[in-house]
């Protein structure tokens, strides 16, 4: 396996997996025409790391929309993060969201809402204070 890296378009987040740090990271928009088809090989490249070894795995968000289908497709990453956690893996998300979006702060509460792995919400204000 290797890097990921995907560029953003109007319509779907720009991806970048660094396969060395287990670390993947989506920011923009998502609501591409074929969401299940943009999403595949990133579930694939997650499952890939998850399987190789157990070295810690985060997962940066910077994620502004998302229609449904991303949103089924996100959770299907963070269902295989949460399942790696419970099997003793160091599982990270860190989600970065614009103080002034109040609407990508409920998505990732709720999300947050349903898993038992560390889950980080941070505005882009703190970030910059790091």
């Amino acid at each position: 396996m290797k890097n990921l890296s995907i560029p953003a378009t109007l319509s779907s987040p720009q991806v970048q997996g660094n396969e060395a740090e287990a670390l993947l990271c989506l920011s923009g928009e998502s609501y591409p025409e074929n969401t299940f088809e943009f999403f595949s090989p990133i579930l694939a490249w997650v499952v890939e790391i998850l399987g190789r070894d157990n070295r810690p795995f985060t997962l940066e968000l910077r994620l502004s929309y998302l229609n449904t289908s991303s949103i089924k497709c996100l959770m299907d990453i963070l269902d295989d993060l949460e399942e790696a956690h419970r099997k003793g893996r160091q599982v990270n998300v860190r989600w970065f969201y614009d103080a002034e979006n109040d609407r990508a702060l409920d998505l990732a509460e709720e999300f947050k809402e349903d898993l038992t792995l560390p889950f980080e919400i941070l505005s882009i204000e703190a970030e910059r204070h790091e």
